[in-house]
């Protein structure tokens, strides 16, 4: 018996230009589109008539941008979403998930350039989808954000057993590539000037809070979020602890004043919580 089915198209790149006389205007996104409905005679009896191709997925990903623009990730996913429920009658919900891969503008020494770009990765921004006939979610974040302080960050008083050889600590490097996302409570909103708000509220607090932890810096950032921003219902944020541990340097004859690390990638912490209202 079939249990479960879903089909979509995923890793569509899409750049766009937006050509000011002046000014350009450059969005590159990468989109992912997944379809559930009434599609079992498509994998039990290999019947195809109601199965929209996953290639037409991705034309209509160029078609709707050629027609309307992509202006903010969350309206271009809403826009995916309405034209495939109206179009199939067998869909029951349809997931777009969109990925905005961020590029600022190049300065000279007269200011901003109007048309030349570099890229501000690995950050990405997000959106995310959910549409069915009767309710639409949608949700955005930032994913990949590289962020460091070199001072208000202990880890101290944990529990030990016999295979514990971690020292306590009042004074570490705090390091994460952190990746939070976020439900929105309204759909008609200005979806960047919020992502931005989100955004410096979760970095403000990362730089100021005094952390007894990753775990105690993540819910004060998610807490900041639901009481300055309205918006957002709830919020997930993922803080990997990107180690930097101290190098002995006893051997060549010099003291580390806590000064002198070396950055590891593996193993790392995995830290997550969701908060909501």
């Amino acid at each position: 018996m079939l249990a479960h089915s879903a089909y979509g198209k995923s890793k569509i790149r899409i750049v766009q230009v937006l050509r000011g006389r002046e000014r350009h205007d450059l969005r590159d996104l990468t989109v992912a589109i997944r379809f559930k409905g009434q599609y079992d005679e498509s994998y039990t009896d290999g019947d195809n008539r109601h199965v929209l191709p996953t290639d037409t997925m991705k034309n209509t990903v160029y078609a709707l941008a050629a027609r309307d623009g992509i202006h903010e990730p969350e309206t271009f996913g809403l826009a995916l979403a309405r034209h495939f429920l109206e179009r199939n009658p067998r869909l029951n919900r349809v997931r777009v998930d969109l990925t905005e891969h961020l590029w600022g503008r190049i300065s000279g020494p007269k200011g901003e350039h109007g048309q030349a770009f570099i890229r501000s990765g690995p950050e990405t921004r997000t959106a995310a989808i959910q549409a069915g006939r009767h309710r639409t979610l949608l949700g955005a974040g930032v994913a990949d954000l590289m962020v460091l302080k070199s001072a208000d960050s202990a880890f101290s008083d944990f529990l030990r057993d016999a295979f514990t050889t971690l020292p306590d600590t009042r004074d570490r490097l705090l390091a994460t590539s952190m990746t939070a996302t976020w439900r929105y409570s309204a759909s008609d909103l200005d979806y960047s000037s919020v992502w931005q708000t989100v955004r410096s509220t979760l970095l403000g607090e990362f730089a100021t809070h005094k952390s007894e932890s990753v775990q105690h810096t993540l819910y004060d950032m998610g807490q900041a979020v639901l009481n300055r921003v309205p918006e957002v219902s709830g919020i997930h944020v993922v803080m990997p602890n990107k180690h930097h541990l101290p190098v002995d340097l006893s051997r060549f004859g010099f003291e580390n004043r806590n000064e002198i690390f070396v950055a590891t990638d593996e193993p790392h912490g995995l830290i997550e919580a969701t908060l909501v209202r």
